[in-house]
C-alpha cells in the first residue's frame, strides 16, 4: 500500500492539543503506512503547550511517523491584550493560514514524500479547511466536545440561517423557555445554554465555525456510542453530507510520571495514605478559577462543614482585561489570604489545597471517590474512564450543556449548580455546595454504579471490535480513499 500522510492543526490550548496528539498516536499505531505531522500554533493562551510538545518529541515511539512543527509566532502579540477573547483566538488562527500552507507544501514537495491525504483541523481552526481545499484534499474537523453539543451547535446555526433565531436576545436565567434539540432526549431550557450564546461577538464566531464545519467531509467526535447513543444516532436520522466519527474516549492515560508543582509534590503520597474512595477531588480545568473571593470562601466553608477528605486544586485568576492570560498558582501567603482565616489549619488532617493538579493521575488513584468539576468534556471523559462520579459546576463555554447532559440526560452525575455564570459574578452558597458534595460521595448511590458500568464500557469501546475501534477503521478507510 502506498504511504499517505495527514496534517493536524489543533487549537493551541492543552486540552485540544493533547486530544489531537493522542488521536494521532492511535492512527499511526493502527495503520503502518500512515504518517502525521502536527502543526503547533504558538500562542500565549496556554504556555504549557510548547513544553508538552518538546517533552513528546524526545519520548515518542514511532516518532518518524509522528512529527511536530512549531509554526512561526503570532506576528502582532501586542494587540492581543485588548481584543475580545473570541476575536483574539480567531485572529491568531487566521494569521497562521500562510504558515500552514507553507508547511504543508514542504511536506508534499519531494517525489518520495507520502501522498498528502487530508487535513484534520480543530473545531476552532475551521478556517484551515480553506487550506485543505487549496491542496485538493479532504478536511475533517476534530470536535473535542461531545456529540450532543455538536448537535446543538449545528442546530443553532440552522435556526439562525433558516428562522433568524438570535440566542443573544434570550434571557440566560429563563428556565421556562425550552428548545427541542434532536441530539438531546429532553427539551433543553435556555438557562442551560452556554454563556457565550448570549454574547454577540462569541455567537457570531461560533456560528461561523458551525457553518464551516458543515462544509467539511467529516467530523471526528471525542465520544463513544455507549455514552451518547441518542446523540450519535440523531445524526443518522437527518440527511447530512458530513460523516460523523465517534472515536473516543481519546485520553492520555499512559503517562504515569508527571511534573508536580512545589505545593503538590506530596499529593500522591498523601493520597496513598487515604482509604479507598474517601477523597473528594475539586478541579476546574486549565482555565478554572473564581474571580470572587467570596466564592472561594463558600467552597471552603462547605468542605469544612461536610467533613469529607478533600484535595482542592485552587488557581489564581489572571489579570483582568487580558484575553490571552491563563490562571496561575497562589503563593503560600496569597492562599492564606484568599481562604477563610484558619481554614488550612483546621482541615490539615483531612484535606490539601494545591495549585495545578495532575488531574488524570489523581482521578486514577484508588483513594478518590468523587469529583467536583467544571464539566469540560475532557474532564467528563476522564471521570467516566476512571469510574469517579462527578458533581457538576459549569463555569463557561459549553459546560452548562455538558452538565445538563450528565445529570438530566445520562444520570451519570449530581448537580451542585446549573445557573452559575462566572462572567456575571455569580456566587453559589456553601449549603448548595455541601449538598452536592454529600450526594457525590454516597458509597452505594445509583449514580456511582452507573459510572462504574460506563467506565467498563469506555474501555471496551477501544478494544478490537469495539464501537470506537470500528469507527476509527472507517475514518482511516474514508480519508485515505476519498474521491
Amino acid at each position: 500500500m502506498k504511504k499517505s500522510q495527514l496534517v493536524f492543526v489543533p487549537c493551541p490550548v492543552m486540552g485540544h492539543v493533547v486530544s489531537a496528539v493522542e488521536f494521532a498516536r492511535l492512527l499511526i499505531n493502527r495503520h503502518q503506512h500512515l504518517s502525521i505531522t502536527v502543526l503547533i500554533i504558538r500562542a500565549p493562551i496556554d504556555p504549557n503547550v510548547q513544553a508538552y510538545i518538546h517533552s513528546l518529541t524526545s519520548s515518542l515511539s514511532c516518532s518518524e511517523r509522528l512529527q511536530f512543527t512549531l509554526l512561526p509566532p503570532h506576528p502582532d502579540p501586542t494587540n492581543s491584550q485588548t481584543l475580545h477573547p473570541s476575536s483574539f483566538l480567531d485572529s491568531l488562527v487566521e494569521t497562521q493560514k500562510p504558515n500552514v500552507r507553507d508547511a504543508a507544501s514542504k511536506l508534499n514537495s519531494s517525489p518520495d514524500s507520502p501522498r498528502l491525504a487530508g487535513f484534520v483541523v480543530d473545531m476552532f481552526c475551521t478556517t484551515m479547511i480553506d487550506v485543505a481545499t487549496d491542496f485538493g484534499v479532504p478536511s475533517m474537523v476534530f470536535f473535542t466536545s461531545g456529540a450532543a453539543f455538536l448537535g446543538f451547535k449545528l442546530l443553532i446555526h440552522t435556526l439562525r440561517e433558516r428562522d433568524n433565531v438570535d440566542t443573544t436576545e434570550l434571557n440566560s436565567n429563563d428556565s421556562g423557555t425550552e428548545f427541542a434539540i434532536p441530539s438531546y432526549e429532553n427539551p433543553v431550557p435556555v438557562s442551560y445554554f452556554p454563556t457565550v450564546m448570549f454574547d454577540k461577538e462569541w455567537t457570531l464566531r461560533l456560528l461561523n465555525h458551525a457553518s464551516r464545519m458543515k462544509k467539511a467531509k467529516g467530523i471526528i467526535v471525542n465520544t463513544f456510542e455507549e455514552l451518547e447513543p441518542h446523540a450519535i444516532h440523531s445524526f443518522s436520522k437527518t440527511k447530512k453530507d458530513v460523516a460523523i466519527y465517534p472515536i473516543g474516549p481519546i485520553l492520555n492515560v499512559r503517562d504515569t510520571k508527571v511534573t508536580i508543582t512545589k505545593r503538590s509534590d506530596h499529593v500522591m503520597e498523601w493520597l496513598d495514605d487515604q482509604p479507598p474512595s474517601s477523597v473528594l477531588f475539586l478541579c476546574f480545568g486549565s482555565d478554572g478559577y473564581f474571580d470572587e473571593q467570596k466564592q472561594v470562601r463558600e467552597i471552603a466553608r462547605a468542605l469544612e462543614r461536610s467533613g469529607v477528605h478533600f484535595l482542592w486544586s485552587l488557581r489564581k485568576p489572571p489579570p483582568k482585561g487580558s484575553a490571552a492570560a491563563a490562571p496561575t498558582d497562589y503563593s503560600d501567603s496569597e492562599l492564606e489570604e484568599v481562604l477563610a482565616e484558619g481554614f488550612l489549619e483546621r482541615t490539615a488532617e483531612i484535606g490539601r489545597v494545591i495549585g495545578w493538579a495532575p488531574q488524570p493521575q489523581i482521578l486514577a488513584h484508588r483513594a478518590v471517590g468523587g469529583f467536583v468539576s467544571h464539566c469540560g468534556w475532557n474532564s467528563i471523559l476522564e471521570s467516566i474512564y476512571y469510574g469517579v462520579p462527578i458533581a457538576t459546576w459549569p463555569l463557561y463555554s459549553e459546560q452548562q450543556l455538558n452538565a445538563f447532559e450528565m445529570v438530566r440526560e445520562l444520570k451519570l452525575g449530581v448537580e451542585i449548580c446549573s445557573d452559575y455564570r462566572r462572567a456575571l459574578g455569580s456566587v453559589v452558597s456553601a449549603e448548595r455546595i455541601e449538598k452536592g458534595i454529600k450526594q457525590v460521595m454516597e458509597r452505594e448511590s445509583e449514580v456511582r454504579k452507573k459510572v462504574k458500568h460506563m467506565s467498563e464500557l469506555s474501555k471496551r469501546a477501544w478494544m478490537e471490535g469495539g464501537s470506537s475501534y470500528t469507527h476509527v477503521g472507517r475514518f482511516i478507510h474514508d480519508i485515505l480513499n476519498w474521491e
